[in-house]
């Protein structure tokens, strides 16, 4: 793990994390943040800890040919799978390894910042925060996403990796949600970061995942757990899976299970 941000991933786990969590666990929400950013062609936009890049490229598609996009990431992993990815016909995307504390970029540089809940990740919010607001331009406009929960699934996940790894492995696979700054909070940073006018909301819409059994094992193997997920033998992971099928079985709808979700969504505007 990275001393300045701790959810590092190998090249072959950043694969699966776009297979699994960025496919199906994020970009389900990727069109609503960009909508909160209220996106106009030709807007020159920065993703913050863009992962793999799922709001980066719903972003581009939004602004078109004539606006500017870069996604940033301290994961080479990450940024290699993005590099990977085609992006929208005719509109470039600018991928970068750096950290979210030091973005490297000129000040007022950008009309739009997009952050898809990587905020608790940071080690340090209120910096990562200033970064954002110093690198937008006047009239910029902020659009972040936190989980304001565990989740009906991540809460499963929890619980079968307690029961059939440990305790601690549960907590960390948690810990990223559990230290999601609350709304107060949330308000707070972003105000003394110099964002005026902040409005927070919660965001819901439904999430599919296909056949939790598998998926379950697929986006562990997504994680910094990969590891300690494989060195169990075969019938603790087969355990694994079918506790949380169990556990989210009355979401059940043929091929998966579709279960509700939601998410805060901070937006400001740079007067």
């Amino acid at each position: 793990m990275n001393k300045h941000e701790p959810w590092q991933l190998t090249a072959e786990a950043a694969e699966r994390y776009e297979r699994y969590v960025a496919r199906y666990i994020l970009a389900p929400w990727a069109p609503l943040l960009v909508d909160a950013a209220r996106l106009a062609a030709g807007d020159r936009v920065l993703d913050v800890a863009c992962g793999t890049g799922v709001v980066t490229r719903a972003a581009a598609g939004r602004v078109g040919p004539a606006g500017h996009v870069v996604g940033v990431d301290l994961n080479p992993g990450m940024i290699a799978v993005a590099r990977s990815l085609p992006a929208p016909i005719g509109v470039p995307i600018e991928w970068i390894e750096r950290s979210a504390l030091d973005l490297q970029l000129t000040d007022a540089s950008v009309d739009v910042v997009l952050c898809q809940q990587a905020l608790p990740f940071f080690p340090d919010k209120a910096v990562a925060l200033q970064e954002m607001r110093r690198v937008l331009d006047h009239g910029g406009r902020l659009a972040l996403s936190v989980w304001n929960s565990l989740g009906l699934y991540n809460s499963a996940v929890g619980e079968a990796l307690a029961r059939f790894i440990s305790n601690e492995t549960a907590v960390q696979f948690l810990s990223s949600r559990r230290q999601a700054p609350a709304r107060e909070e949330l308000e707070h940073l972003a105000t003394e970061a110099g964002f005026p006018d902040v409005e927070l909301r919660v965001s819901r819409i439904n999430v599919h995942l296909p056949h939790l059994d598998k998926f379950t094992l697929g986006h562990l193997a997504a994680t910094p757990f990969a590891a300690i997920i494989a060195a169990a033998d075969s019938a603790t992971r087969q355990q694994i899976g079918a506790s949380v099928m169990k556990q989210l079985q009355r979401y059940a709808d043929g091929d998966g299970v579709t279960y509700p979700e939601e998410t805060h969504v901070l937006t400001a505007q740079v007067r």
